[in-house]
């Protein structure tokens, strides 16, 4: 069995990454995991609309903050990546645009796709509210959210926003 990298190192590890021409141009979500390997998950159409959709209604309704789609963060589970995330303006102000940031912005939000487990969305829920996160969002591929915090599943956000999806086009 392997033996759990550093942040440190995961941070050096994540640049190689970035910086590796032969993953530039994939269609996938790139993550590290605590030993610092590649995981990759292919990402629908409706996947890809949704986060649009909830980093600009993000923008709209927080605007002193900052939204970035597919923020790079080290967590206990190594550097996950969540769909769109939501950063105060002093989170903004303390990370710059520093890659991995060391720690999550206030709403980290994942889009559920097929090929995520319960299992797999718990460990992410606990990982980004242990990084930083205030909130947890999981957004199924239907549209609707389920908003997580240190407490467990709230009703809705605790930010004053809301975010209504359309269905799917087909």
């Amino acid at each position: 069995m392997g033996t759990v990298t550093t942040p440190e190192a995961l941070s050096l590890r994540w640049a190689e990454v970035l910086d590796d021409p032969s993953l530039r141009d994939l269609p996938y979500k790139i993550e590290l995991n605590a030993y610092g390997k590649i995981e990759m998950r292919p990402a629908s159409n409706r996947h890809g609309r949704l986060q649009v959709l909830i980093g600009a209604e993000l923008l709209r309704q927080l605007p002193d903050g900052i939204v970035i789609n597919e923020a790079a963060i080290l967590t206990s589970l190594g550097v996950r990546v969540p769909d769109v995330a939501w950063g105060s303006a002093l989170f903004r102000e303390t990370h710059g645009e520093t890659t991995p940031y060391p720690a999550a912005p206030e709403i980290c939000v994942e889009i559920v796709s097929p090929s995520n487990s319960d299992e797999e969305m718990r460990q992410k829920i606990r990982a980004y509210l242990a990084a930083g996160a205030k909130e947890v969002w999981l957004v199924s591929e239907d549209g609707s959210i389920r908003y997580f915090d240190a407490n467990g599943e709230r009703e809705r956000s605790q930010y004053p926003v809301s975010i209504a999806l359309p269905p799917p086009l087909i």
